[in-house]
């Protein structure tokens, strides 16, 4: 049974690496190739004159759209190029954990029925709310932020070079991905086969019904929640297919991950920079579990409204 599942599990590895990579593919090598241009440039300074209203300095639009067009490692090599206080990098910080990554995550996160709009108005209202509230209720954080630079954009030169350059950092991220989702589809089907995933859901059913979802949504919210969007995209993309997750409960579960995914790494990623990152990572989380519940609450609410009315109707 397990070289069963072990073959099943690889497959559907490779149909999701091969899902998700046509959508990381084009997105990075179109934004690794904009490094190169006045475009990146021309963004960072139409943001600029905004970054006051949040409590920023003008160049903080640098790590702030270098986050939201690439990573938070892109970000932090950014922010290592300023000077800003602890309580600057903090609001940074807080922002591209609500908002990073915009373009691939939202793609594959649209991969499973989730629409556009809710996930970009989710993240990037949040990012500008917790901002200008952290700007108006934190009074400390003056002092200078520390960290040590992990490195700057390559300078190449050349169209042909730099192309080139962005096809192998596109071919790297599909990489990236697959290492990580073809074992993790692998250990999925095992479980599945093994009826441990059912005896998990029960486990977590409390929590989820708390969230306002279904026990069968457990493996992708957890997934999500530990891996992140795009890994915890393809457990999802699985499961809508075979374990019947209904679309309320996808659209609910993303909610959920676009406001705190990925809690380890994107958590323990700005420790260098000094600033206190166990607030961030219970402000990402308190946020997520209200948000959530106040969205499945009005949704059920709204849902049990319409079946009256069809009621008396009839």
């Amino acid at each position: 049974m397990i070289v069963d599942s072990v073959k099943k599990g690889l497959l559907s590895g490779l149909n999701t690496t091969w899902s998700l990579g046509k959508v990381i593919f084009p997105v990075t090598l179109i934004v690794t190739v904009l490094q190169y241009t006045p475009v990146l440039p021309f963004i960072i300074n139409l943001i600029a004159p905004l970054m006051n209203l949040i409590g920023l300095p003008g160049d903080a639009a640098i790590p702030l759209v270098l986050g939201n067009f690439l990573n938070l490692y892109a970000a932090i090599a950014g922010i290592l190029t300023l000077d800003l206080t602890v309580k600057e990098v903090f609001i940074i910080a807080m922002m591209l954990s609500f908002s990073h990554n915009l373009l691939i995550e939202s793609g594959v996160a649209m991969k499973t029925g989730v629409k556009l709009w809710v996930i970009l108005t989710v993240r990037i209202g949040l990012a500008l709310l917790s901002a200008v509230v952290i700007n108006l209720v934190w009074q400390g954080g003056s002092e200078m932020a520390q960290g040590t630079a992990i490195g700057q954009a390559a300078e190449i030169n050349g169209t042909g070079a730099i192309l080139f350059h962005g096809v192998i950092q596109a071919l790297s991220g599909i990489g990236q991905l697959a290492v990580i989702v073809i074992p993790l589809m692998v250990a999925v089907q095992i479980m599945k086969d093994l009826k441990w995933l059912e005896a998990f859901s029960k486990a977590l059913a409390p929590f989820m019904k708390v969230l306002g979802m279904k026990p069968n949504a457990s493996m992708p919210f957890v997934t999500g929640l530990t891996l992140g969007l795009a890994y915890g995209a393809g457990v999802m993309i699985q499961a809508a297919k075979e374990d019947n997750v209904s679309k309320k409960d996808m659209t609910i579960a993303f909610i959920f991950l676009v406001a705190c995914h990925a809690v380890v790494e994107d958590t323990l990623i700005f420790i260098p920079l000094g600033i206190p990152v166990l607030p961030l990572l219970l402000i990402r989380l308190l946020t997520a579990i209200v948000l959530t519940m106040v969205v499945a609450y009005i949704w059920n609410r709204t849902d049990r409204v319409q079946r009256k009315e069809a009621v008396y109707e009839q």
